[in-house]
This record gives structure tokens, sequence and C-alpha cells, in this order.
């Protein structure tokens, strides 16, 4: 009996070092890799640019003050709607003292020279009355009296310009009107600040910012590889990333000629006329993005990039035997465009043929 027991755990112990053997000879056999299999299939493709930009109204104007002074009142906010000469600021005119001084000297000095010409016409027109003085210093005299109270006239209105921006009997000068029908996107300016009138040496203050709401314009940059392939009329997708990326159309109207260098890139700006609903409020400078298609083709042959090998001399993809892909035939093709995934197989393969992929990446089962 102790015999058998001994002879039954030898043939154990046997069994378990050929089992041992054999299983770290198996682990170190090298195993078959695994490849993805990729059939050639038709399928549309298209080619398009990403612009990233801003959307921002066609004709934006802002209105300046046209005389030196402070604001009395405003009468307009941001985001209400103007029509054209609708009243925005007045404008409270604070004169400088020495021209002040100057417009009141002036004045004195018209009405004593007025005082003196009176005096005289009403000598000469006595005397011409009596035949002592001729008809055409009669005229004369008559002619420095109007010229009298011309200029008696003309230093008024110029003190009251001085004084209160506007020449006396007008009204409305210093108020600031919309130049345009809009939306006023700005108002720069509050009560009590000191505003200057444009002039040669400055543009003056910037009173409100009015802008058409209704027109509106993408306005963007595109890199120097692309711009070559657009032209205006092109059809643009906008997608407004404040409004849930909801799209509109648009379509390219402008493209510079004229590149800037940005990061060692040169930027071509383009434009594109924007269609925006009437129930959209859209706010100017919003960021949006334009995919703009470039090239498209219909039901071609096409496969995945990633199959494709590139050399300098050739073109050229791992043909599959069978799904399993262990047996290959590298097979010369052509391509056409491409859309980043997909490229367009223009000759070399057809229809439903196997193509070895990348190999498998085999995940491990979660603990």
């Amino acid at each position: 009996m102790k015999r058998v027991i001994k002879w039954i755990f030898v043939c154990l112990l046997i069994i378990g070092v050929v089992a041992t053997f054999a299983f770290l000879w198996s682990r170190q056999q090298p195993k078959p890799e695994q490849y993805e299999v990729l059939r050639v299939e038709r399928r549309d493709l298209s080619s398009h640019a990403i612009v990233t930009g801003k959307v921002e109204p066609r004709d934006e104007v802002a209105v300046k003050a046209q005389l030196s002074g402070i604001i009395a009142e405003l009468y307009k906010e941001p985001g209400q709607r103007v029509k054209v000469g609708e009243p925005i600021a007045r404008i409270k005119v604070v004169p400088e003292m020495t021209q002040l001084a100057n417009a009141e000297s002036r004045v004195r000095l018209a009405e004593h020279s007025l005082k003196n010409v009176q005096q005289v016409y009403a000598r000469d027109s006595a005397l011409f009355a009596q035949n002592v003085i001729s008809r055409e210093e009669f005229d004369n005299s008559s002619l420095k009296l109007l010229q009298a109270q011309e200029e008696l006239k003309a230093a008024k209105d110029n003190l009251s310009i001085v004084q209160e921006g506007v020449t006396a009997g007008e009204k409305g000068n210093t108020i600031v009107r919309a130049t345009i029908a809009g939306m006023v996107l700005d108002v720069p300016v509050k009560v009590g600040n000191t505003v200057i009138n444009a002039n040669t040496y400055n543009d003056g203050t910037t009173i409100a910012t009015i802008a058409d709401m209704s027109d509106m314009l993408f306005v963007g940059k595109i890199d120097e590889t692309d711009v070559g392939k657009l032209h205006e009329g092109m059809k643009m997708d906008l997608i407004v990333g404040a409004l849930n990326d909801q799209r509109f159309e648009a379509r390219l109207e402008y493209i510079s000629p004229k590149g800037t260098e940005s990061n060692g890139a040169m930027m071509f700006e383009i434009k594109g006329a924007a269609t925006i609903p009437d129930t959209v409020k859209l706010r100017s400078g919003y960021s949006a993005n334009a995919q703009i298609i470039l090239e498209s083709r219909t039901q071609v042959l096409t496969l995945d990039e990633a199959a494709v090998h590139i050399t300098p001399d050739s073109t050229y993809v791992l043909l599959a035997a069978d799904s399993t892909a262990q047996e290959v035939t590298p097979t010369l093709i052509e391509t056409g465009m491409s859309d980043g995934i997909y490229i367009e197989i223009t000759s070399g393969l057809s229809e439903g043929d196997l193509v070895r992929g990348n190999t498998k990446t085999i995940v491990p089962p979660a603990r």
C-alpha cells in the first residue's frame, strides 16, 4: 500500500513539473498581433476650414461733441433704439474767460460805434433834407449806419456763442443728435463730464456709439494655407457659443489682400454677411466660429486615413486577405481629398476591400 502511494506521489510530481515547463514555454512563445481591419466604403467627403472671430455690426458710428462744455443731460442709455436726429445729450457751454472778456469788449465797442454813427446819420439826414450835402454823402452815411448795426449784431452773436454755444434766437446747437438710426451700444460719458469738440487737433469726445444691429458681419482671420481656397460668395456656417452654439447662415464678402503676422504665421482678415433672424437678440462683439466648406465629394471610395502609408516615392496600403489581417499584400494606391479622418481613394482599391489598420490595443478587464 505504501508503495502504491509512493508511485502516485511520484507521478503527480512529474505531471506538475511537465505542466509547469509547458506553461512557461507557452508564455515565452510570441503571440500573433491583432490588427484593426478597415473596409473601403463609399462616403460623402468635405474639407472645411474653421475660422475664429466675432460678430459685429456693419455700420457703427461714434457720435462726437461739436462744441466744448459739460454734459448737462443724457436722454439715451445703452440698449435703446434711436432715429436719425433724435436727441442723445445736451451740452452746457462753459465759456473760457479770455474769450468771454474779448466778446464782451467787442459788444461794447460795437455799441459805442453804432451810437456815434447814428448821431452822424441823424445830422446828415437833416442836412440832406436842406440840400446842404449831396446825395452821395448821405448814401455813405446810410451805409456806415448799416455796417455799424451789422457789427453790433455779429458781436452779440459771438458773445452768445461764447456764453451759450448758440447764436441769439437759435435753438438746439447744444443738443447732440443721432446721426444714424439704430441701437445705442455705449454712452461713455456721464452728466457732469467735460467734453471737447472735434477739431483739427483731436477727434473730440465720443458722446455715444450707435450701430445698425439688423446688419451684422462676421469678422475673423484665416491662415495663409487656406486663404487661397476662398472666394467671395462662399457659404459660411456661423456658430455663436454665447447663444448655446446656435448656427446662422453667412456669405463671405471680403478677403483682405494683405496679411498680418501673428505668432509666426500670416493671417488674412475675412468678413461675411450674417443672416440673423429678428427673433434672435445678438450683441455686438459675440465670439463666433465660422465653418467654411473648401471642397466636397459625393459618394466616393474612402478609407480611414490612418491605414494609408505615405513614403517619398509611393503611397500604399496593406491589403488584407481576410478579416484576421495576418496575411497582407502591399498595394499601391492613388488618393484625392481628405477631411482629416477619411481620405478619397481614386485608384488601386475597390469597394469592400479589406485593409490592415493599426495594431489593436488590448485593454485589460477592470478588477
